[in-house]
């Protein structure tokens, strides 16, 4: 316990690091691959939430997920790229090769989808080199460049909120 907590510390000692450097980039493109890094801790509708982006324009293939679970299991397989709070270490480094590459994707929109403030997720977050953040309205406002103010479990609304707001952009 006293472990995981000052992990956490040198984790969210890292985030704030990163936080200071952060480029604010323009949206000027229109958008053809999209980063989905989802809390499937609180929220088990991921692949409905791929497919009303889908339903909204998106290709299917542009679409590409991570999973973050507070619980994850070794010995357990998943359907999608799935991660824990144990492959970070205390310097803030990814140690599984999915989660490095997703990082380094320069996604048009990366969208994080949680709405709780794990240092886990938001040094993820943090280190993305996607051209625009979205996120929800209760995590740090210097992690994403949009904030979107819905509740978690109604994906749907987040979704056409998104869209409603991104052809206005454009």
């Amino acid at each position: 316990m006293f472990l995981n907590y000052l992990k956490y510390f040198f984790i969210k000692k890292t985030l704030k690091n990163n936080l200071l450097n952060v480029k604010n980039e323009a949206f000027t493109s229109n958008i053809q691959n999209i980063g989905l890094l989802i809390d499937e801790s609180d929220f088990q509708h991921s692949e409905a939430l791929r497919k009303e982006l889908v339903s909204n324009g998106i290709d299917s293939d542009k679409i590409e997920i991570v999973v973050y679970r507070s619980k994850f299991k070794n010995k357990e397989t998943y359907a999608l790229p799935t991660f824990g709070k144990k492959h970070i270490n205390w310097k803030g480094d990814v140690s599984i090769d999915f989660l490095n590459d997703f990082a380094e994707t320069e996604f048009d929109l990366l969208i994080g989808y949680y709405d709780v403030q794990k240092p886990v997720l938001k040094l993820v977050t943090s280190k993305s080199k996607a051209k625009f953040k979205v996120g929800f309205a209760s995590i740090d406002k210097n992690l994403n460049h949009w904030m979107i103010d819905t509740p978690l479990e109604n994906y749907k609304l987040f979704v056409s909120e998104l869209f409603k707001y991104l052809k206005r952009i454009k």
